[in-house]
């Protein structure tokens, strides 16, 4: 029999990154469990984006700790492909995961902070903040799915690109159906401002990605 060769990697701090996630979690479900139900079952029931886009909308404990939850995910996920199919040398720095926590943290926020100025420009803020708060949550939830996928790339010895590509698969999914949510509830208000929402969805929803991956690689 040969010798079979296997990398021995430190999980302590992905441990540590993890429990830190489910603490905002468990903070945020100590505020209100009602909420945490409903969005728990947001794919099954829209009883989530029907009660809360009317109420605090962004500003909320609730949404807040679930999107730290959702960025603390996202950015491990993103280490995981970038140690898989990227550049591994730099993923033996060790200030690479929290410099990829920052980067994601101030995407999502400027992103956010950005949308929100256009909602101003337009007169259009109560629009703009009900939009954003549901593709905020549809992007929330799929922080759940990240942590499902990184749980298993840190703890589960199976093959991590088939991991990554399904974890992969069902984030864009859960996003697109966000997508379509929003375009469906709001399309008077897109055909009434065409032309500006295709400049809003060149310059605030393709471009940051393209930057993002630019900056991935």
């Amino acid at each position: 029999m040969e010798p079979i060769n296997r990398t021995i990697l430190q999980t302590d701090w992905i441990t540590i990154t993890l429990f830190t996630s489910f603490i905002c979690v468990l903070i945020a479900k100590s505020f209100d469990y009602t909420r945490f139900v409903n969005f728990i079952i947001l794919p099954f029931n829209n009883k989530y984006i029907t009660i809360y886009t009317k109420k605090e909308k962004l500003f909320n404990w609730f949404h807040i700790l679930i999107s730290l939850f959702q960025i603390i995910n996202t950015t491990l996920f993103i280490y995981f492909i970038w140690r898989e199919f990227l550049n591994t040398g730099v993923v033996k720095n060790p200030f690479l995961f929290p410099i990829l926590l920052v980067v994601v943290f101030l995407f999502i926020t400027l992103k956010t902070v950005v949308q929100l100025a256009n909602g101003f420009v337009f007169n259009s803020y109560k629009t703009f903040n009900e939009l954003i708060f549901k593709k905020l949550t549809y992007l929330n939830y799929s922080g759940i799915v990240l942590c499902i996928a990184n749980i298993f790339l840190t703890y589960v010895a199976i093959d991590h690109k088939i991991i990554i590509i399904i974890g992969s698969i069902l984030f864009i999914a859960i996003n697109i159906i966000g997508w379509l949510t929003v375009l469906r509830n709001y399309q008077n208000f897109i055909s009434s401002y065409f032309f500006y929402f295709i400049l809003y969805l060149c310059a605030l929803e393709i471009a940051p990605l393209v930057i993002m991956g630019s900056f991935l690689k």
